[in-house]
């Protein structure tokens, strides 16, 4: 009897020990991200609703203040300086491996890349989107959320309907092997995933992220996203940022520092380390452990 009581203890402490492990281990993807002595700082406010924050190959992001037709670039010696003038509504934003900014020009339904002087080339006519993402072949996946409605432009221009069905698709990001794309659900508590065929088409749609949700509400306001370079993936929702680890489980929440609603995020900064969210009249900006994937970056396999 004493030695099946001993045989329980050891297994009753093992199991507590193991307990220990996993609850630290849960709390590692934050320690691992966020810098102790480093809070959110304020880049600048006075904007109307603000959105599609973008970094180029510097690190200088860029952001739109969509009500006021401006798209803004924030570099480390000037500050925050005006782009673009008159961006007829422009929402988001994402750069190509060409050097252009592509954005979606919601106020004349069109997707255009703006040059190094800010003017536009129209790429595609007729569609209403809402965010963009570029992979490293030029080829384009934005989504249309008021017909829930991916599309996909290829590098020669050619667009074509990929996807539909999801409630409210908003945010779209890739994985940084670019063989996976991501589309924010704003209505619902998921983030769909879909493998990427050659042709940029898309198979096995799944709801691989689920996320956390403010009390009383259905959905999770999903708006932009931006992954690091160690694939874990970072979300702006109605909870705050939250962040998510490369097999698709909550690894917890980054609080919103204000009381505007998040709407998107970005890594910037000459060295990546440097999360940047827009949130309504105001940009932040928070140095952290983890540096950003730029797709332009990557190296085809």
């Amino acid at each position: 009897m004493q030695i099946r009581f001993v045989a329980f203890a050891i297994a009753l402490q093992f199991c507590v020990s193991e307990f220990c492990v996993l609850v630290f281990s849960q709390d590692m993807p934050l320690s691992e991200i966020l810098i102790d002595a480093e809070d959110w700082e304020l880049v600048e406010e006075g904007f109307k609703f603000t959105e599609g924050p973008a970094v180029n190959a510097a690190g200088d992001v860029f952001f739109t203040d969509v009500p006021n037709n401006k798209i803004y670039k924030i570099t480390g010696y000037e500050g925050v300086t005006t782009f673009v003038k008159d961006s007829h509504r422009t929402s988001g934003l994402m750069f190509g491996p060409d050097g252009k900014l592509y954005g979606c020009r919601r106020g004349l339904k069109q997707i255009v890349a703006y040059d190094t002087e800010g003017n536009a080339t129209v790429i595609a006519e007729g569609v209403d989107g809402n965010d963009l993402v570029v992979n490293r072949d030029g080829g384009i996946y934005f989504t249309e959320p008021s017909t829930k409605q991916i599309w996909y432009i290829t590098p020669k221009g050619e667009k074509r309907v990929v996807d539909s069905g999801i409630e409210k698709p908003n945010g779209i990001i890739l994985w940084p092997d670019q063989k996976t794309l991501v589309v924010a659900d704003t209505a619902g508590a998921n983030l769909w995933t879909f493998r990427i065929e050659p042709d940029g088409s898309l198979r096995y749609k799944q709801p691989y992220y689920t996320m956390r949700l403010t009390r009383g509400k259905e959905g999770s306001g999903a708006d932009g996203m931006t992954v690091d370079s160690r694939g874990r993936l970072y979300v702006a929702t109605l909870a705050g940022l939250q962040f998510f680890d490369t097999q698709g489980r909550i690894s917890g929440v980054i609080a919103n520092p204000n009381d505007k609603r998040i709407s998107n995020v970005v890594f910037g900064g000459s060295k990546l380390d440097t999360l940047f969210i827009t949130c309504g009249n105001r940009v932040f900006c928070r140095r952290t452990q983890a540096t950003g994937a730029r797709y332009f970056d990557a190296k085809s396999n």
